[in-house]
């Protein structure tokens, strides 16, 4: 079986078409099609057999073993350069053999004991990408917790919480229910509002990934409850096993050009490395556990008996930003080579747009010990476009202050300028859109400062 060739894969999910591919050729013939690959049910000669039969068998996504990776020897016998492109478990994919030193990334998710080498994933990144790129999709990894769902534990549900027993919604119809009890997890798990709509809309663009910090067991459950009928993510859900970094996500088990993935995620700091796919996600804190964990001290959205909006909440808004990337990227209007485009800079150029018209001062935000330019508020602000100053002026539309005390504050009032609490700036960059100035005054204070 071949799996480094240079017949492109004509799904637009390669880890779909070879996952099916390892089952064919792995489990073809026998009842049990389990993907667990005992040694006493594979062995060398089986998989060398079938690589014969499946180098004669033409099938859209086949990989067929290339001339160039054998060679004759003076009496007619073949001996083999394969460059071993992946293994499962200790065993070569491509001719059978076995390797006591097994490198390369590993997609358990995809099959499992499955390790592919550098050169095999980028070939499947390219192939992947013109695929993609040619049904005008892109990819999408979603996390799970505080992003698209809350869970908590039984144990964890609070008094005022008790009322949410009687309002859980039936496993038996779980595309018609926001809130489900699994039992056999001791868990209770909410989706996000507008989430079934998120996710069918988001299939028309991206090809769609669950990649969570959680137990695989878990983020099976929990794409059974968003993705009930298998439509939208496939073998795709990665979790934390699959991560080759501790306490860090990455997109080296996604096999997708990193020029053509976008990320939605609550929790920045999991993503160090690719910080410039990722778009920030206002938690979710359906249940009271979730705001102690965050040690916030108010009360969560299920004691207060309320919920985000459908209509204009994270999810709602996070799509039309995710509708306006996908239509710049493929704008008609730069031509048709996509594969020269990068998703990262059309996401850089859209989030520019948020504060472009914006010059603002800091007032009372930015300790005297560090270096303005350094903060993060202020750099959210150059993200989001606007130009950041430590001087008054004419040019000046915004000076945000925690409150009105400041001497920097007075002169925006008497200026007739914007006055603002920095709350102004985060829920700008959350909601990627210019948030009402009115709806986050700066508090009132009879402090002196600059």
């Amino acid at each position: 079986m071949s799996v480094a060739t240079d017949s492109l894969v004509t799904s637009s999910s390669s880890s779909d078409d070879f996952a099916a591919l390892l089952d064919a050729e792995l489990d073809s013939g026998s009842s049990d099609a389990s993907p667990d690959l005992d040694d006493d049910v594979v062995d060398d000669d089986r998989i060398k057999r079938r690589k014969i039969v499946h180098e004669e068998t033409q099938v859209s996504t086949s990989y067929k073993i290339s001339e160039k990776n054998s060679a004759c020897c003076p009496d007619g016998a073949i001996t083999s350069s394969c460059p071993h492109p992946g293994f499962l478990r200790d065993m070569c994919i491509r001719c059978g053999e076995r390797i006591d030193d097994v490198g390369g990334v590993a997609f358990g998710y995809i099959h499992k004991d499955l390790r592919l080498g550098t050169d095999e994933i980028s070939r499947l990144r390219d192939a992947d990408v013109r695929t993609l790129l040619s049904r005008k999709k892109l990819h999408l990894v979603l996390d799970l917790d505080h992003t698209l769902l809350n869970s908590t534990r039984l144990d964890d549900i609070s008094l005022e919480e008790e009322y949410l027993h009687s309002r859980v919604d039936s496993l038996q119809d779980i595309s018609k229910g926001s809130l489900f009890r699994l039992d056999m997890m001791r868990m209770m798990t909410k989706l996000r509002p507008f989430v079934r709509n998120f996710l069918q809309e988001a299939s028309n663009m991206f090809e769609m990934h669950i990649y969570t910090m959680g137990e695989r067991a878990y983020a099976i459950e929990m794409a059974k409850l968003l993705d009930p009928e298998n439509v939208y993510f496939n073998s795709r859900v990665i979790s934390q096993a699959d991560c080759t970094q501790r306490h860090q996500k990455g997109l080296d088990v996604v096999l997708g050009q990193e020029s053509a993935v976008l990320i939605l995620d609550d929790t920045e700091a999991v993503w160090q490395k690719h910080k410039d796919n990722l778009l920030l996600m206002e938690r979710y804190h359906f249940f009271s556990s979730s705001c102690r964990q965050f040690q916030h001290h108010y009360k969560s959205l299920s004691e207060l008996k309320s919920d985000e909006n459908e209509l204009d909440g994270a999810l709602a808004t996070v799509l039309g930003v995710l509708k306006k990337i996908h239509a710049q990227f493929f704008d008609p209007g730069n031509g048709d080579d996509y594969a020269a485009r990068d998703v990262r800079q059309v996401r850089k150029s859209v989030r520019k747009e948020v504060l472009s018209d914006c010059t603002i001062v800091f007032s009372r935000v930015i300790p005297n010990e560090v270096v303005p330019h350094e903060h993060p508020l202020w750099r959210i602000a150059e993200q989001l476009g606007a130009t950041c100053s430590t001087d008054l002026g004419a040019s000046v539309t915004h000076v945000v202050s925690p409150d009105t005390g400041t001497n920097k504050s007075r002169w925006a009032v008497k200026e007739g300028k914007f006055l603002v609490h920095p709350r102004w700036i985060e829920a700008s960059s959350y909601l990627w859109q210019r948030q009402p100035e009115d709806k986050f005054p700066a508090s009132a204070s009879t402090k002196k400062s600059r």
